[in-house]
């Protein structure tokens, strides 16, 4: 997978990636056999037409938030009816996606289930119009022998159709056990290595190539590209092939769970047969049976558990996740010398981390427990929502004591919470047509411990900051003429304010004053300002008569002086004074335009729309390319006179649940159309 910030180094990459793809284009011209360059063509040509890249746009959770990010993978067709297989860590925690077809088409596609334990995920297109696609199919990876060649096929950095040529450099590649647990490959917390052993091979494969088609030279699937340490590696075919039947037919993998611990048996060990039980989990399956750490497991269901090297054990893991569930199998096992029978019955493994969910009330990210965690956290039962991330200077982390990571809450309010659901729920009674957040209590565990804290629930809605006092303006911009400018001026006495602007238009404009200008006394009587501290008081003078009274100013320009009257105005409306509106299915706040932004962007005094003033990051916004600074001027083509007319149009948007949004900015000189294409939740 390529994620999207990789541009900035993409151009080094990509001629690295050209010279790779002329040494191979060299190496088939050069080749003796003719027949090399015929079967490559004809793998190519069949396969090309089910090829795609895949652009994802994918949430993750940090600081309490859900965070969206693009990447970009590749996947090939399998079906005539658009199902895709590619990795689960391309699309396995997409929001939305976009598949890019052979001929440059670009059809939206859906996740129909994945498998973070394989890095499987199936994805389905979804054209406009029912239709028929091009698809490939699977091989037998068995069949595939070191030194075969192969073809590796995807979009490296985001480049569509690439192929590359090498060779199966190794059948069983898997991740060393010296590496330890930081070398292992985990997905949402599961060892992929515990199933899966790669095909190795050396066609060159880079970001962007993850989840696309590994093929022979008959142009059948053996592999799905996932990993690349020097070597490629591949998921192999057979394997990638079940998964994907199952989740295309049921939409999860079911697997098994008996709670054992196993690791190869002893290199010195007199019993070269069996695998080593280092330990049973409490009330497990296993220990239902009657195993017991030490034992020499020698069958299961009727099929060798034989586990020498570390090359076998994902053989077993197979073996032991893919018993039936809830019905007794056979457990052979070695024990003091003794072979002895028993009877197991596996239970359903389920998923190790449970989806998880931004609550922006709390400022948290939280999912229910699985089985497997609350056996990892020691706990008795699953009731309870564990706590993923917590937003600084949220709700939950400005708690004392703050809810954190891992913490489980258990009761809000005095109402017990059993799950995810049920956190949700009490949440939206506590907040119901409230505008400022409620205290609460809630209890929550960490660890051994119970801990009981207050949490303000609910988000506190943008006001009004209402008007400042309006007070008289002199519509100009200043700044002090300072001693320093005053003696390399050669008037080491000259005091007062340099002018930096006059208001187009103004009453300041009209009476003659001009940038450049030295202001040197009001109303006859002399400024004595001379250093930056002194840089309001030509504007606390002003503030001291009434609107609309003319004075008269004594203005140096060149060597002249000169006396001019002017007008005092109106004191326009701050930035800070402006309206605001937050949209929280896209994360930006907009305001209300004021006379300042006119000013500086040299705007039309009619000039209308919202003027965007934060946009989170990782958020539909950004995504969709929308900035601090632009104007928005149309929603979906209605224009935008103010945040007001901005909040009916988005909650128009909202309640239709349109997929693509358009929206017209202003950006400096330039004005673009954005597409903001946001994944609408139930």
């Amino acid at each position: 997978m390529l994620r999207g910030d990789f541009f900035g180094g993409l151009r080094a990459r990509a001629v690295g990636l050209i010279f790779t793809l002329l040494a191979v284009a060299v190496a088939l011209a050069k080749s003796d056999d003719g027949s090399v360059r015929a079967q490559v063509d004809a793998a190519i040509a069949r396969v090309r037409p089910a090829l795609v890249r895949i652009r994802v746009v994918s949430t993750e959770f940090s600081e309490g938030r859900e965070i969206k990010q693009q990447s970009v993978g590749s996947g090939a067709i399998i079906s005539k009816d658009g199902y895709i297989v590619t990795n689960h860590h391309v699309a396995g925690h997409a929001a939305r996606m976009f598949c890019t077809l052979w001929n440059r088409e670009e059809v939206e596609a859906e996740l129909i289930g994945t498998d973070a334990m394989t890095d499987i995920s199936v994805i389905k297109l979804k054209p406009t119009k029912p239709r028929v696609f091009e698809f490939v199919g699977f091989g037998d990876s068995a069949a595939m022998r070191v030194g075969d060649s192969v073809l590796a096929m995807g979009s490296p950095m985001a480049l569509s159709q690439s192929v590359t040529l090498g060779i199966i450099s190794n059948m069983e590649m898997i991740m060393p056990r010296f590496f330890g647990r930081g070398g292992q490959f985990r997905l949402d917390g599961e060892d992929v290595g515990s199933l899966v052993k790669w095909i190795g091979h050396d066609a060159a494969i880079y970001g962007g190539n993850s989840g696309g088609p590994l093929v022979n030279l008959k142009g059948d699937i053996i592999g799905i590209n996932e990993i690349s340490f020097g070597l490629g590696g591949a998921i192999p075919g057979n394997l990638a092939k079940g998964v994907a039947d199952q989740l295309i037919a049921k939409g999860k993998i079911l697997r098994s769970w008996v709670g054992v611990d196993v690791q190869p048996v002893f290199k010195r060990a007199k019993n070269q047969r069996g695998v080593l039980v280092s330990g049973v989990m409490e009330e497990s399956p296993a220990a239902a049976a009657g195993l017991k750490s030490g034992d020499l497991m020698l069958s299961l269901d009727g099929k060798k558990t034989d586990v020498r090297f570390d090359e076998q054990m994902p053989d077993f893991m197979r073996i032991t996740t893919g018993l039936p569930i809830g019905k007794k199998v056979d457990a052979v096992v070695e024990r003091e010398g003794k072979e002895i029978k028993l009877s197991v019955s596996a239970l359903e493994r389920g998923e190790l981390f449970p989806k998880q969910k931004e609550l922006k009330q709390w400022g948290l990210t939280a999912r229910n427990i699985s089985s497997l965690m609350r056996r990892e956290m020691k706990r008795d039962n699953l009731d309870g929502v564990l706590v993923g991330t917590a937003r600084p200077g949220g709700p939950a982390g400005e708690a004392k004591p703050s809810l954190d990571y891992r913490d489980v809450i258990l009761e809000v309010a005095g109402t017990p919470v059993k799950n995810l659901a049920g956190l949700i729920e009490v949440t939206e009674k506590l907040t119901a047509g409230k505008t400022e957040p409620t205290p609460v209590i809630v209890t929550f565990e960490r660890k051994a411990e119970r801990f009981m804290t207050v949490v303000k629930v609910g988000i506190k809605d943008l006001k009004d900051p209402g008007l400042e006092v309006t007070k008289a303006w002199l519509p100009v911009e200043t700044h002090v003429v300072s001693r320093d400018i005053a003696k390399q001026l050669g008037q080491p006495n000259l005091k007062g304010f340099y002018l930096t602007r006059v208001y187009t238009n103004s009453t300041a404009d009209k009476a003659g004053l001009k940038p450049g200008d030295f202001i040197i006394a009001l109303d006859g009587e002399k400024l004595s300002a001379s250093a930056q501290e002194h840089e309001d008081e030509l504007a606390t003078l002003i503030r001291q008569y009434e609107v609309g009274k003319t004075v008269e100013l004594t203005v140096l320009r060149g060597a002249t002086e000169k006396k001019i009257a002017v007008e005092l105005a109106r004191s326009p409306r701050l930035q800070r004074e402006m309206k605001k509106y937050r949209n929280d299915d896209f994360d930006f706040t907009a305001r209300d335009i004021c006379f300042f932004d006119s000013a500086d962007e040299q705007w039309r005094e009619d000039q209308r729309g919202a003027l965007i003033e934060d946009v989170k990051p990782g958020s539909w916004a950004e995504l969709g390319t929308l900035y601090v600074g632009d104007l928005v001027l149309e929603v979906d083509g209605q224009p935008v006179e103010n945040v007001e007319s901005l909040r009916k149009q988005m909650e128009t948007v909202a309640s239709a649940k349109k997929p693509v949004v358009t929206m017209k900015v202003l950006r400096g000189v330039h004005t673009a159309f954005l597409e903001l294409e946001p994944a609408w939740k139930n």
